[in-house]
């Protein structure tokens, strides 16, 4: 029976490495130069299969909910396709924003990175700095230090990984800086921003801030090119183009912006099938609350589930798996009883970052829907008249699609000569 209970165990460990099987195939700590370890080569076949040069543009994006990393890369038609997908082994926190030092937070938001975000001598074997804060944070009043994705599956903030994921996340970084890439985008979203998860998350005192950063997502989903991020009015504005070539500054007024047309066009055909997408999910979601687990309740469920089994490392587990859904009235007197629905939502206000956690029988944290401003971005700048009619959002307001801008948070360009001068983006993208 021995053999039987070894073969349950190693199927399980197996299970919880999911789409990283080829990660526990050699031992991380065997590796003599971790900095220049090359990549599998099961990943430079598919590389070479996918149209992908190996050492070109990488964007990486983090789906908290899911605890997902994603590895993009840019194919010879200058268009990205995900490569790689890693389960994040820890983080910390909940879903929303890092606010402050201390609070425990992971990071959301759109990072620039740079070669001298690598950190080769991390005592958590290699990691990468996210760049936070960026100058959107600052320029909110958010703070915090070495805020990184690392290895050792230990996170205070960060989005930490297995020894031998972070080998090969700082592999593919490594060889796009090499390839010539100035700046690789981090994406840190809370979650899929699917009309689905929008909807389960509406009540959540996050969702204006999570509307603004869906613009980016989608920029992301429709062009499949990192977008190009700008910080105005201490709001992100994606793919836009100042009039008269003003530079944008974080916190002054956003100046008058247009978005290309054929992206304009994309977007509003795009934001067409997410609103019907988006009526559909709010009748199944009418009444109904989405709770956001603490730290604890995600460690737990994953500790339960590897009960008597000795694992290397500790992962802190999905957030989407722990998670539930509950009605409004039910979740209310899990707290205290209330006379309504409305009366509900206000009572389960999410607690401020930072701030001490409510017992765990509290239950959902929603503040009230009429406090949820329109998106941020949907105030930057009205659409020049000649573009496509903005789409409506979930609440019924007008949101203009915001524009592109050179990235502010970049290294600055090279000299361009003949050879290295490139169409803008919106043209190189409407021509692929």
């Amino acid at each position: 029976m021995r053999w039987k209970s070894t073969a349950l165990a190693l199927t399980f460990v197996a299970a919880l490495a999911g789409c990283n099987d080829t990660l526990d195939s050699f031992d991380p700590a065997s590796v003599s130069n971790k900095v220049e370890h090359p990549l599998p080569s099961k990943i430079l076949a598919e590389m070479k299969a996918k149209g992908m040069d190996r050492n070109s543009p990488i964007a990486i994006r983090i789906l908290k909910e899911e605890g997902v990393l994603e590895i993009w890369k840019a194919k010879t038609n200058g268009r990205f396709d995900k490569i790689k997908e890693y389960e994040i082994c820890a983080w910390s926190g909940r879903l929303g924003p890092k606010m402050k030092e201390g609070d425990r937070q992971a990071p959301e938001g759109f990072y620039p990175l740079s070669p001298h975000h690598l950190n080769p001598n991390s005592k958590y074997y290699l990691a990468i700095n996210t760049g936070f804060p960026n100058r959107y944070d600052q320029s909110n009043g958010r703070n915090g230090t070495n805020l990184m994705i690392h290895g050792a599956c230990s996170s205070s903030g960060c989005y930490s990984m297995t020894d031998a994921q972070i080998l090969e996340i700082y592999a593919f970084a490594r060889d796009a800086f090499k390839g010539g890439q100035q700046t690789i985008q981090l994406q840190a979203f809370p979650f899929r921003m699917t009309a689905e998860n929008m909807a389960r998350h509406r009540h959540s005192q996050h969702y204006p801030f999570w509307e603004m950063l869906k613009v980016g997502y989608d920029n992301f989903e429709v062009t499949k090119r990192p977008p190009e991020v700008a910080i105005c009015d201490k709001k992100y504005v994606f793919n836009q183009q100042a009039a008269d070539g003003k530079t944008l500054s974080p916190t002054a007024a956003c100046p008058p912006m247009s978005t290309p047309p054929a992206l304009q066009a994309a977007l509003a055909s795009y934001n067409a099938t997410y609103s019907k997408d988006y009526a559909k999910a709010l009748k199944k979601y009418d009444g109904k609350i989405w709770y956001d687990p603490t730290e604890a309740e995600r460690k737990a469920l994953v500790a339960n589930q590897r009960k008597g089994h000795d694992l290397a490392y500790a992962p802190t587990g999905s957030a989407l798996k722990a998670g539930k859904l509950l009605k409004i009235e039910d979740a209310a007197n899990q707290s205290r009883p209330v006379a309504s629905a409305t009366a509900a939502i206000e009572r389960l206000a999410v607690q401020p970052a930072g701030a001490p956690q409510a017992p765990e029988s509290a239950a959902a944290q929603v503040p009230p829907a009429a406090t949820q401003a329109t998106s941020p971005q949907s105030t930057a700048a009205a659409a020049p008249a000649t573009a496509a009619p903005a789409p409506a959002s979930p609440a019924g307001q007008t949101v203009a699609v915001p524009v592109p801008q050179p990235n502010p948070l970049a290294a600055p360009a090279p000299v361009e000569t003949a050879e290295t001068k490139k169409k803008p983006f919106w043209k190189f993208w409407q021509s692929q």
